[in-house]
């Protein structure tokens, strides 16, 4: 289940408030806690986004 954290992460990715490389960098931290599902999950919000 993606937590809290990690949904308002992704919200300010979509908002703009990361540059590319600091998101990327703070998925590598965050995708250490995920599933293979939920990383699949995240990255595809992301990739719209960035």
């Amino acid at each position: 289940m993606i937590t809290k954290e990690v949904n308002d992460w992704i919200k300010k990715v979509e908002q703009g408030r990361y540059s590319y490389q600091t998101a990327m960098e703070e998925f590598e931290r965050i995708s250490r806690y995920l599933t293979i599902e939920e990383v699949k999950q995240v990255l595809s919000k992301i990739k719209s986004a960035l």
